[in-house]
């Protein structure tokens, strides 16, 4: 069985709270942000113990296509002119 990447949109309150070692970013810094810095995008393939315990609520989980599709969103892209 392939495992397939999970991706959710968190709130930027729960930043601090995310073991970078059991997702697909290093660090705080190298999360996809929203435009007004209120949510960001966390990948992995085993979903990581602080969202099973709880101690991070996803406020939406996302397949590829999905997350792809919401990062064309103006909240997450900005327009070229």
């Amino acid at each position: 069985m392939t495992m397939t990447d999970i991706y959710a949109i968190i709130d930027i309150n729960d930043l601090l709270k995310v073991d970078f070692t059991q997702v697909g970013q290093t660090s705080a810094d190298t999360v996809r942000k929203s435009l007004d810095n209120s949510k960001f995008v966390l990948k992995w393939e085993q979903t990581p113990t602080f969202i099973t315990d709880g101690t991070i609520v996803p406020l939406q989980i996302l397949t590829h296509s999905e997350c792809l599709d919401l990062m064309n969103t103006p909240e997450w892209s900005e327009t070229i002119q």
